[in-house]
């Protein structure tokens, strides 16, 4: 399971910028490059959302919670007002 990962947008403003000015291919150092792009990217909270596991029964179970969910959802009304 991946978890997604949601950055600040100030943060990622600041390293595109960062990457537009020092990439080696537009003239830029690359060891410099490395240790700066390094040094943003470890600023950054990469599991700061909680993780929760979802037990999925599977087999027949699983097969009759799902219809039985689709029918549950059907006899609601609809979301649009």
């Amino acid at each position: 399971m991946m978890v997604a990962v949601q950055q600040d947008p100030d943060t990622r403003r600041a390293i595109r910028a960062f990457v537009r000015e020092n990439h080696p291919d537009v003239g830029g150092d690359p060891e410099a490059f490395a240790a700066g792009l390094a040094e943003l990217r470890a600023g950054r909270d990469r599991y700061d959302a909680p993780i929760e596991v979802v037990h999925r029964p599977r087999g027949i179970r699983g097969l009759l919670r799902r219809i039985r969910d689709r029918r549950a959802r059907r006899k609601q009304p609809p979301r649009v007002r």
